[in-house]
């Protein structure tokens, strides 16, 4: 294939360009009815989240760093209790025990899957351990049936981080409900993303959604009166109803994510290439579509070179953040983790890309020696 191309890694604007007219209709709407903090668009976003996840009711938030944070506290998470989190995902999932004060405990991935490892956890449970946060890295839902388990026998709550899973399955359920608590993320570029920040919790006990509602709007059950100490955390109006707009569409938006992660699948055949295969207990909605290469960083500047814009998600586990160096972690002491950080390489998988462009790119890929 000798025509370049310039593909970037995430075009935001060639969807949010057809969805113009509907967007700038909400946004008119929202203007014209006032309800910017919370209000009607985000009543009607959480109604309709929660029906589509199969869930009673959602709770919706300013950001999915908002969600993890409330979620802690309204679990009781505190100083003296520790958390396990798998080293290998974006920081925030590991504020959901900072913010609260409590122990973060790393844990490894399973190499397979790139989400936490069951059997890291068993091997980091102590008496103070109180929650689990198991995210479900890239779209693909971690293996919740032997964390569950684990929890169970151990008395632990489970949280799953789903910022970047709306929608998938684990097992033919919606990821989000299976554990204690379930967070989201609509950040702009997720599978499901605002035109700027938002979140929201789902749950299967009423009493953690009623905490998080009171605990977004200043700890306040009736105004001017805060019941707890709370926080400004209410998602908005303007957000909810972008959201309400591609909220109709995103089913369509993941099956061609889908669609394009198994073309990669397909057509990847360079024998240095690891790929990361679905999984048999769940099924990924592709948020970002992840190799490994042992020279990953001379393979991205040949595909940049092409035209190809790439991303490293992500460059440094959570263990050796600088943040967190008073843990006392070292390189190597979580293994796949720091293999996934130093060798893995996110490739285009935004639904508005074109089979030329996924084809110019499995090509690329696999000329390269």
């Amino acid at each position: 294939m000798e025509i370049d191309m310039k593909i970037p890694y995430i075009d935001l604007s060639r969807w949010h360009q057809k969805l113009k007219p509907e967007l700038m209709e909400a946004f008119s709407r929202t203007i014209d009815h006032g309800g910017f903090c919370l209000g009607r668009e985000v009543e009607a976003f959480e109604k309709t989240f929660a029906r589509e996840m199969e869930a009673e009711r959602c709770v919706g938030v300013g950001s999915g760093t908002e969600a993890l944070h409330l979620t802690a506290l309204a679990l009781d998470v505190g100083p003296g209790d520790e958390v396990i989190i798998p080293s290998f995902t974006f920081i925030a999932s590991a504020w959901f025990a900072q913010y609260v004060g409590a122990k973060i405990v790393f844990a490894d991935i399973d190499p397979v899957s790139f989400t936490i490892d069951p059997k890291s956890i068993e091997a980091l449970i102590t008496p103070n351990t109180k929650a689990i946060v198991a995210v479900h890295l890239y779209g693909q839902p971690a293996d919740l049936d032997p964390i569950m388990a684990i929890a169970a026998q151990h008395g632990v709550k489970v949280v799953e981080d789903a910022a970047q899973a709306c929608f998938a399955q684990y097992k033919d359920k919606p990821v989000g409900l299976v554990g204690d608590a379930g967070t989201f993320s609509f950040y702009p570029s997720k599978a499901l993303g605002a035109l700027g920040e938002g979140g929201c919790v789902v749950s299967k006990h009423n009493n953690v959604l009623d905490r998080v509602s009171v605990l977004r709007v200043h700890g306040s059950k009736e105004r001017y009166y805060s019941h707890f100490v709370g926080y400004n955390n209410r998602m908005e109006g303007l957000q909810a109803a972008s959201l309400n707009v591609k909220l109709p569409k995103i089913r369509e938006k993941i099956a061609r994510r889908q669609e394009i992660a198994h073309r990669y699948l397909e057509g990847i055949v360079n024998e240095d290439v690891e790929l990361f295969h679905p999984v048999e207990w769940g099924k990924s909605i592709y948020s970002v579509f992840t190799i490994m290469h042992p020279e990953r960083d001379r393979l991205r500047t040949c595909l940049t070179e092409k035209g190809v814009g790439t991303d490293i998600v992500y460059p440094v586990p959570l263990h050796r953040q600088p943040c967190f160096a008073h843990l006392g972690y070292a390189h190597g002491d979580l293994p796949f983790s720091d293999a996934a950080a130093d060798n893995s390489l996110s490739l285009p998988v935004f639904p508005e890309l074109a089979d030329d462009e996924v084809d110019y790119i499995i090509q690329a890929i696999n000329d390269f020696s």
